[in-house]
């Protein structure tokens, strides 16, 4: 939804689309090792959290890490560090099986037993615009309230689609939002600066 933004950023405006702000809130749920893949712990805890299940092979199978069992093996061991190259991949395997894991968590925490979760909408921020250029609502102010709204029902569905990284659904679900709870509002929401909830 393009909305009364058009092209965000044109005259210095600061946000993004709705739709990146609830990806981006359901990507900061996911947690996992903290230590640098660059450093020897979080190489080995990366390893065997890759090689203790086939989804795990396969999470490094799609990040493009070919090698041979006894490389894999050594790398295990500490007997070989994986090259740059391939640590980031293995981190990549890493994060992306991290995600497959907790999702199923992510949409219980989200759904709520039912009850949703109350979601913040911070409007886009226009403190760096040109007076003559802000976008005036119907208040005469040139400020867009941040909005509280409770969210149910779509849960799952925009957990599915952040985890297969689809832009388009993402936005259907982010318009089905604006459509049910704010009403008129909707096209002062369309992009926003940040989404944040506590779940």
């Amino acid at each position: 939804m393009a909305g009364r933004w058009m092209v965000l950023g044109h005259y210095k405006a600061h946000g993004q689309e709705g739709w990146e702000a609830l990806a981006q809130g359901i990507e900061d749920m996911v947690t996992g090792i903290s230590s640098s893949v660059e450093t020897d712990r979080g190489l080995v805890a990366r390893l065997r959290y890759l090689t203790t299940s086939d989804a795990g092979y396969e999470a490094m199978d799609r990040a493009g890490i070919h090698v041979a069992p006894r490389t894999l093996m050594a790398w295990l061991a500490e007997e070989v560090t994986p090259n740059r190259a391939n640590r980031a991949r293995l981190d990549a395997a890493y994060w992306d099986l991290r995600r497959q894991n907790v999702a199923a968590d992510l949409k219980r925490r989200l759904n709520n037993g039912g009850r949703g979760t109350r979601i913040e909408v911070n409007g886009v921020d226009q403190s760096a615009v040109e007076r003559r250029h802000q976008r005036d609502l119907p208040s005469r102010s040139v400020d867009i309230p941040p909005r509280s709204v409770n969210v149910r029902g779509i849960w799952d569905r925009a957990v599915d689609a952040w985890l297969a990284e689809d832009e388009h659904e993402l936005d259907a679900i982010w318009d089905e939002i604006l459509f049910d709870h704010f009403g008129s509002d909707r096209d002062k929401y369309s992009k926003v600066s940040s989404i944040g909830w506590s779940a």
